[in-house]
């Protein structure tokens, strides 16, 4: 299950803002993290915390014409059973977990908050807009 915020035209402003700034496609993709972490702060008190492992998994990646927050990894691997569910992986460890379509804790807090991440980024794209001295329209 994917959901996504859309924002149009995002490819065509980073390289606007190139020609205007060199250094302004940076602060798009810092403002990109800013509005991914938004979601991370959300939605970490929410995963259970054993060990920590996966709390501290999620992070902010982002390009300058996506972001996206990355969990599990490495270090805590079974971040999708504990979000998603499903069988476990050898002989009961771990143990079975209702399968969840929509998730447990990512989605859900992305339901939620999705207004207050699309009013970050619109307000990041405007300030971006504004000190690149270019014109919204």
């Amino acid at each position: 299950m994917e959901h996504k915020i859309a924002v149009g035209g995002l490819a065509q402003l980073s390289r606007a803002l190139k020609a205007v700034d060199a250094d302004a496609p940076k602060a798009l993709r810092l403002g990109l993290n800013d509005a991914a972490q938004l979601l991370i702060d959300e939605a970490r008190p929410t995963v259970p915390e054993v060990s920590g492992a996966a709390r501290r998994s999620m992070v902010a990646r982002s390009t300058r014409t996506s972001a996206r927050v990355a969990v599990g990894g490495k270090k805590a691997p079974h971040f999708p059973w504990l979000d998603f569910g499903g069988q476990g992986r050898v002989a009961g460890r771990p143990a079975p977990r209702d399968f969840i379509t929509e998730g447990r804790y990512i989605y859900p807090t992305l339901r939620r908050v999705r207004p207050q991440i699309e009013a970050r980024l619109q307000a990041s794209i405007g300030q971006l807009i504004a000190d690149a001295g270019l014109k919204e329209g």
